[in-house]
């Protein structure tokens, strides 16, 4: 069954509400049900706990688009969706930087795990600089230029073929 809500997703959350004395069920996908009666039940849970063990429940962040709260993260290690990075960025940023060492992307290094494209790609460009010195009639440059290509072809000779 299609939710009732989207009509795209399928609808696992049956809801049963008695409005003026009649029942009136809804049958949900867990986004559409999060979006309706979630963010509602969440500030009243919170709300309670507060009230029942003080402030350090109220401040429980929450993510908009899939409704996960930090505290399920930090039971699971697993975020919601795309949003979660952006709604917890603060609190991840500890985390992110004890499993992977850094919090900022470098990029790839030039080291033993460079692809084969970027090889090609180095070949390449290294056959038009050797070109360029011969036109020139730079024999020398060529001759360096050269033998740097052949360094790069007899290391990773074992991979792929020229």
């Amino acid at each position: 069954m299609l939710c009732q809500n989207c009509k795209k997703r399928e609808a696992t959350v049956n809801h049963l509400e008695i409005i003026n004395g009649k029942a009136c069920a809804f049958h949900l996908c867990p986004m559409c049900a999060n979006e309706m009666f979630g963010g509602f039940e969440r500030e009243v849970e919170n709300a309670v706990f507060s009230g029942l063990f003080g402030d350090e429940m109220r401040g429980e962040t929450v993510c908009p688009a899939c409704g996960l709260a930090f505290s399920e993260y930090e039971r699971t290690g697993l975020l919601g969706c795309p949003s979660c990075y952006d709604v917890f960025n603060e609190r991840l940023l500890p985390y992110i930087a004890r499993i992977q060492g850094k919090t900022v992307h470098v990029g790839k290094s030039g080291g033993v795990n460079t692809s084969e494209h970027d090889l090609r790609l180095k070949l390449t460009s290294l056959q038009k600089d050797m070109e360029r010195a011969l036109s020139r009639g730079d024999y020398k440059e060529a001759g360096r230029i050269n033998e740097q290509m052949n360094a790069l072809k007899k290391r990773n000779s074992g991979g792929w073929r020229w």
